[in-house]
C-alpha cells in the first residue's frame, strides 16, 4: 500500500510536467499549426486518431483532434485512478493504518484533476487573448510560458499615474498596454501595498510606483487577490494545486526577496543590473551592482543605496587596470573607514566622508612609482589638511607639520637622510620667513633658505666650537656657499645642550592637537553608545591588501577579520570592562585588550603605533625630534585611558548607572602608573633610538670610561674609587694557587652587578627602578655581611660602591636608559626612594665619563698596563 502511494505521488509529478508542456502548446496553437504543415500525413492518420477519441464526431478539424487525443486519454485514466482509490478507501476499515495513505493519494490525484482543468482553462483563455491583440503586440507577448490570469476587459481597472488602456496579468508578469507601448513588470519584483480605501491598492516596482483603482470593492478584492497570488506563485517557482489555491485566503508575499533587474531610467543606475536582496521595490541587503562600462559594486544596500560595507571596482583606461574601493558606505557614498587600491599602484587606508578622503588616512605609493612617497595624517574633503607627515623617498627627506589644501602650509619640520633638520614656516608649499637649520655636526643656522635647505639671504651660523658667522648668504654662480659678513672667533664654546640637544617642533605643534583624526572616530564610537554595526566603519578593519587588481568576479570579495572573531561582540567587550574594574584585574584586562589588534583599544593603539613609526622611524630617527616623540607617547597614554573610560561609561549606562567624574590628579596617576607602562613597549624601539642619538656623545665617553675601568682588578678598582677598605668583601674572593688578591676581577659585589644588568631586560620604567632598588639592596646586603651587622650606607659610601657595580655591569647606552627612565617614570616617585636611587645612578654615569681624565691626573694611580 505504501509503494502504491509513493508511485501515485511520482505519477502526479510526471503528469503535471506533461500537462505543463501540453498547455504550453495549446497557448501558441502548436497542434493546429502542426496539422496544417503536415496535412497529408495527418489525413492518413485520421482513422487511428478517431479510434482513440470517444464522444467526438469525425467531422471535427485535424487540429482539434490532436488537442483532444493528447488530453482525453490522460484525463480518463486519471479519473479511473481517483475512482479506484476512493473504492479502495471504502473497503479499508476506518482505523486501518493504510487508510490514511489511500485517502492522501486520492486527494493528490483529485488536486491533479483540478490542476489539469484549471491549467487548460488558463491556456485556452490565453490562446483566445492573442486574437484580441494586434500583430505587433501578439509577437511581443505570445510565448508558450505565458498564462493569462486576469484581463482588465473582464474586470475593469484604472492605472494611475500611467493611464494604461489595458491591463494583463500573466503568471510571471504584469503587462500594461498604452497604445503601441508595452510596460512589463516581473512579478518576482512586484510588491502589493493595500490602499487606504476599498477601491484602490498600490504596486511597487524597482523604478515605478502606481495604483490600481476599481469601480467597486468586489473588483478591487479580485484584482488584489489575483495579483498577490500570482506574485507568491512566481516567487515559489511553481503553481499551486489547484492553480488558484484551495480558498480565498489572501497570501502574504515576503517583503524581502531575491531577484535580478536591469535599470532603464536615467540616473546613476541607468543600464546597471542589480542582483541580490530586495525590500519593497528597492535593493536592500546583500547584492551585486554591475554597469555596462565595467563598474561593479558588491556589498550591502539599504533602500536602494549602497550602505554598509561594500567593494567597488572602477575600470580605468589602461587594460586590466582598476581602482578598487573596500570601504564602508552611507546612503550611497563612501563614509567611514576604507582601503582603496588605485590603478596607479597607490594604496589609501583611512577614513572617508561623502565619498572623499576625510579624517585620518595613509596614502602610500610603491617604491617603483615615478615619485615614491607616503603621507600619514589628516584629510579634509579629499585634500591633505591639518597635521601630517610626508616622506619623499626621491628627495630623501621627511616633512612633519601642517597642511592646507594639499600643500604644506603653516609651521613644519623637515628632516633629511643626511641628518639635517629645518624648522620654519611654509606657505603654499614654499618656505617663508626665517627658520632654524641644524646640521649633522651640530652647526646652527638661523635665517632664510632655498627649497633644498641652502642658506639664502640674511642669517647667522653658529659653529660647534662657538665661532659665529653673521651676514648675507647665497649659492653664487659656482659651487659652494658664498657669504659676506662678520666672523666672530672670540666667543666661548657653547653648552652642548644648546645645539646638540636642541629640540624642534615642541612649541609649533601642541601635542594635544596632533592626531585628533585618530582619536576622533573612537570618541564618535563611544558617543554613539558603541553600536556594533558601526564598529568597523569607525574603528577600521584588518584585511590582506592585494597589490594586483584582477578583473575576475572572484576578486570582488574582502577577507576581513571581524572583531567577533577574536574578542566577541561589543556587548561581550563591555561586560568584560565591567568585570575588571579592580586595580589588579584592570591592569591585566588592559594589557590583554591593548595587545589584541581586534579589540577597540587594541585597534586604537595599532593606529597610534603607525603614526609614531611614520614620524620617527627611518629618516625621522633624528635626535632633535626626541622631545616631540617623548611627549607624544605620554599623550597617547592619556588618550587611551580616556578611551577606556569611554567604554566603561557606555557599559555603565547600559546598566542604568553613571560614571563618577575623575580629577586631574587621579587621571595622571592612572596614566603614568597603569597605562604608560603597558603602551611604552609598543613605541620603545623608535623612542629609544632617539634617546641613543641624543645622548650619543655622553655614552661614548661613558663607554671609554668603562673600558678603562675594566682593566683594573677588583681591589685596585675599589682603591681607585676610594671605597673604604673595611667595606671590601675580600671573603668573596676565592684564590687559586699562587694567586694574589690584586689580580682577581669581577668577583666583588657580584650579586649586585648581576642584578643591575637586568635593567636592560625590561622596557617598563617602573620595573627598571625596581631593578635599581634591588641592586641597592644587594650592595647593602653584601656590606652588612662583611661587617657582620646590618648597615645602612650613607651617600658618601654608596656612590663609590655604585660606581664600582655600574663599571662591572658594563651596561651599554646607560645614559639613554637613565634619561628614558627619568622622562617616563611615574611623577608619584619624585622625591622618593626611586628618585634618590636614579639620581645616584646619574652621578655614577657622570663620574665614569670623567674617569678617563682622572686616570692621567691621579698622582699615585696604579697603571693598568703594569699589571699586564
Amino acid at each position: 500500500m505504501l509503494t502504491m502511494s509513493c508511485r501515485s505521488i511520482w505519477s502526479k509529478r510526471a503528469w503535471a510536467g506533461y500537462f505543463e508542456s501540453y498547455t504550453s502548446c495549446v497557448v501558441v496553437q502548436a497542434f493546429q499549426k502542426a496539422a496544417k504543415r503536415r496535412s497529408e500525413y495527418w489525413r492518413g492518420q485520421r482513422k487511428t486518431l478517431w479510434q482513440l477519441l470517444s464522444g467526438m464526431g469525425s467531422e471535427g478539424s485535424m487540429g482539434t483532434a490532436l488537442v483532444q487525443v493528447l488530453r482525453q486519454p490522460l484525463a480518463h485514466h486519471l479519473q479511473q485512478y481517483v475512482l479506484l482509490l476512493l473504492s479502495l478507501g471504502d473497503t479499508i476499515g476506518e482505523h486501518h493504518p493504510a487508510r490514511e495513505l489511500v485517502v492522501h493519494a486520492a486527494t493528490l490525484f483529485g488536486n491533479l484533476q483540478s490542476f489539469m482543468r484549471q491549467a487548460l482553462d488558463q491556456a485556452v483563455a490565453t490562446q483566445a487573448l492573442w486574437h484580441t491583440l494586434g500583430s505587433r503586440l501578439r509577437d511581443m507577448l505570445c510565448i508558450p510560458a505565458h498564462r493569462l490570469l486576469q484581463d482588465s476587459k473582464d474586470i475593469p481597472v484604472t492605472v494611475a499615474p500611467l493611464r494604461a488602456e489595458r491591463v494583463l496579468l500573466f503568471d510571471d508578469a504584469l503587462v500594461l498596454l498604452q497604445g503601441h507601448n508595452v510596460h512589463t513588470f516581473d512579478l518576482k519584483l512586484l510588491w502589493v501595498d493595500p490602499g487606504q480605501d476599498e477601491y484602490t491598492f498600490h504596486l511597487l516596482t524597482p523604478e515605478e510606483e502606481f495604483s490600481f483603482c476599481t469601480k467597486d470593492p468586489q473588483s478591487q478584492a479580485v484584482w488584489q487577490w489575483k495579483v498577490t497570488q500570482a506574485v507568491c506563485q512566481a516567487l515559489r517557482g511553481k503553481k499551486d494545486f489547484p492553480v488558484l489555491g484551495a480558498g480565498l485566503e489572501l497570501p502574504e508575499p515576503p517583503a524581502c526577496r531575491c531577484g535580478a533587474y536591469t535599470f532603464r531610467g536615467e540616473g546613476r543606475l541607468c543600464q546597471a543590473t542589480y542582483e541580490g536582496e530586495w525590500c519593497q521595490g528597492r535593493p536592500h541587503g546583500k547584492g551585486t551592482l554591475k554597469w555596462p562600462d565595467g563598474r561593479n559594486h558588491v556589498g550591502n544596500f539599504c533602500q536602494g543605496l549602497e550602505h554598509g560595507f561594500g567593494i567597488h571596482l572602477v575600470p580605468q583606461v589602461c587594460e586590466d587596470k582598476f581602482d578598487c574601493y573596500k570601504c564602508h558606505w552611507w546612503e550611497g557614498s563612501m563614509c567611514g573607514y576604507g582601503i582603496c587600491e588605485y590603478s596607479t599602484d597607490e594604496v589609501y587606508k583611512g577614513y572617508f566622508q561623502a565619498g572623499l578622503r576625510h579624517g585620518f588616512g595613509v596614502l602610500e605609493s610603491t617604491p617603483q612609482a615615478p615619485q615614491p612617497c607616503r603621507y600619514t595624517g589628516h584629510w579634509e574633503q579629499g585634500q591633505r589638511s591639518g597635521y601630517g607627515v610626508k616622506e619623499d623617498r626621491d628627495r630623501g627627506e621627511r616633512y612633519v607639520g601642517m597642511w592646507q589644501a594639499d600643500q604644506r602650509h603653516g609651521p613644519g619640520v623637515v628632516v633629511t637622510q643626511a641628518g639635517v633638520c629645518y624648522q620654519g614656516a611654509f606657505q603654499a608649499d614654499k618656505m617663508v620667513g626665517p627658520g632654524i637649520l641644524l646640521s649633522e655636526d651640530d652647526s646652527l643656522y638661523e635665517g632664510t633658505f632655498t627649497r633644498d635647505l641652502t642658506p639664502m639671504g640674511k642669517g647667522k651660523i653658529t659653529f660647534p666650537n662657538g665661532f659665529t658667522l653673521e651676514g648675507s648668504f647665497d649659492s653664487g654662480t659656482g659651487s659652494g656657499l658664498h657669504t659676506q659678513g662678520v666672523l666672530d672667533t672670540g666667543a666661548l664654546p657653547p653648552d652642548p645642550s644648546s645645539t646638540c640637544k636642541r629640540q624642534l617642533g615642541l612649541g609649533a605643534f601642541p601635542v594635544e592637537s596632533r592626531w585628533q583624526g585618530v582619536y576622533g572616530p573612537f570618541r564618535d564610537f563611544v558617543r554613539a553608545g558603541c553600536p556594533g554595526d558601526l564598529q568597523e566603519a569607525l574603528l577600521g578593519f584588518h584585511v590582506q591588501s592585494s597589490k594586483v587588481l584582477r578583473k575576475s568576479q572572484e576578486y570582488l570579495c574582502c577577507e576581513r577579520t571581524h572583531p567577533e572573531d577574536g574578542t566577541g561582540s561589543i556587548e561581550d567587550i563591555l561586560e568584560e570592562v565591567l568585570r575588571h574594574r579592580e586595580p589588579k584585574a584592570l591592569q591585566q584586562y588592559l594589557g590583554k585588550a591593548l595587545s589584541n589588534s581586534l579589540h577597540p583599544l587594541g585597534k586604537l593603539l595599532r593606529t597610534l603605533m603607525l603614526t609614531f613609526q611614520a614620524t620617527y622611524a627611518g629618516v625621522g630617527a633624528n635626535k632633535h625630534l626626541q622631545g616631540m616623540a617623548q611627549e607624544e607617547v605620554k599623550q597617547h597614554a592619556r588618550e587611551l585611558w580616556v578611551a577606556y573610560r569611554g567604554l566603561l561609561q557606555v557599559a555603565l549606562q547600559r546598566k542604568g548607572q553613571t560614571l563618577e567624574d575623575e580629577d586631574v590628579e587621579t587621571r595622571d596617576l592612572q596614566v603614568h602608573g597603569l597605562v604608560l607602562p603597558l603602551v611604552l613597549p609598543s613605541f620603545h624601539s623608535e623612542l629609544f633610538t632617539l634617546y641613543l642619538l641624543l645622548h650619543e656623545r655622553e655614552d661614548s665617553l661613558y663607554s671609554q670610561g668603562i673600558t678603562n675601568l675594566s682593566l683594573f682588578p677588583d681591589t685596585k678598582l675599589l682603591e681607585f674609587l676610594e671605597v673604604q677598605k673595611h667595606l671590601w668583601p675580600l671573603k668573596d674572593l676565592t684564590l687559586t694557587t699562587n694567586q694574589r688578591y690584586s689580580l682577581v676581577r669581577d668577583k666583588c659585589f657580584l650579586s649586585a652587578t648581576e642584578c643591575l644588568q637586568k635593567i636592560i631586560t625590561t622596557m617598563d620604567p617602573r620595573e627598571k627602578l625596581e631593578v635599581l632598588e634591588k641592586t641597592y639592596g644587594e650592595i647593602e646586603a653584601t656590606v652588612s655581611r662583611v661587617l657582620g651587622r646590618e648597615h645602612k650606607l650613607p651617600m658618601d659610601d654608596l656612590l663609590p660602591l655604585l660606581i664600582y657595580v655600574a663599571a662591572r655591569a658594563r651596561i651599554q647606552h646607560l645614559g639613554a636608559e637613565i634619561h628614558l627612565i627619568r622622562d617616563m617614570m611615574d611623577p608619584i616617585h619624585t622625591g622618593g626612594l626611586y628618585d634618590f636611587l636614579l639620581t645616584a645612578l646619574e652621578s655614577c654615569y657622570e663620574h665614569i665619563q670623567k674617569e678617563d681624565m682622572r686616570l692621567h691626573r691621579f698622582p699615585g694611580c696604579w697603571e693598568p698596563r703594569e699589571a699586564w
